[in-house]
């Protein structure tokens, strides 16, 4: 009988900022890489979540987040690559948050987040350009219900640059959904945000060790001022 080998779960005292520095230290990782085009998708970058001066759901991991995601942004646009905008609401009685609007309902809650609303509307600091799809999503990922695949078939793009928040939700989900769908995936680092850079670096972590290159955000400049 041949002997069954494995590995029990390993414990540590490491933290994850530590693990993902680990990881990202390791001359030896494996990259998925650019391909011929790419779509840069921002997700959720809404008063809700960045606003952290106005509401309790806010949160900020890197200052210059926006600043890096409107560089990037602009530099695929100038280069005729479409940029696409996510932001979260739903409708007076939040019949399409489904199941997801029923873990609270407090004034904060994900399914009072409604249209219109000084919640739902995109951070003042967001460079969005006339040319920019806007898209109203209602699950974490920025494909679910979405016209985001067919818009990416149209553009012929084969690889996707994420940015947003939350890592850990909405971004984690994003990527998760682009690489099951055939797309070379980026997560630029400083574009991310998170309450606890916990839950942020661990995700960063499992994101670069399964689904995306996690990369320092002059990754992508680089390749697309060199386009």
């Amino acid at each position: 009988m041949s002997e069954m080998v494995g590995t029990r779960m390993i414990r540590e005292d490491k933290t994850a900022r530590e693990l993902f520095e680990q990881v990202m230290a390791n001359p030896a990782r494996t990259k998925f890489g650019f391909g011929e085009k790419l779509a840069i998708v921002n997700v959720d970058f809404q008063n809700a979540y960045t606003r952290i001066d106005e509401f309790k759901t806010a949160y900020e991991t890197d200052p210059r987040q926006i600043e890096y995601t409107n560089t990037i942004s602009a530099l695929a646009r100038a280069k005729g690559m479409p940029v696409i905008w996510t932001h979260v609401a739903y409708t007076d009685d939040a019949s399409d948050a489904g199941v997801w609007g029923t873990r609270t309902n407090t004034p904060d809650s994900l399914q009072n987040i409604k249209y219109h609303s000084r919640r739902h509307a995109f951070d003042e600091r967001c460079e969005i350009a006339s040319e920019d799809m806007v898209y109203t999503k209602r699950m974490p990922s920025a494909f679910f219900e979405t016209p985001l695949q067919s818009l990416l078939v149209w553009h012929k793009v084969d690889t996707l640059v994420i940015t947003g928040g939350s890592t850990s939700g909405c971004v984690r989900a994003t990527a998760v959904d682009s690489l099951s769908r055939g797309y070379r995936t980026i997560v630029p680092i400083e574009t991310c945000a998170d309450k606890h850079e916990s839950y942020h670096f661990a995700n960063l972590t499992d994101l670069q060790l399964k689904y995306a290159d996690v990369e320092p955000v002059q990754t992508v400049i680089n390749w697309l001022e060199a386009r």
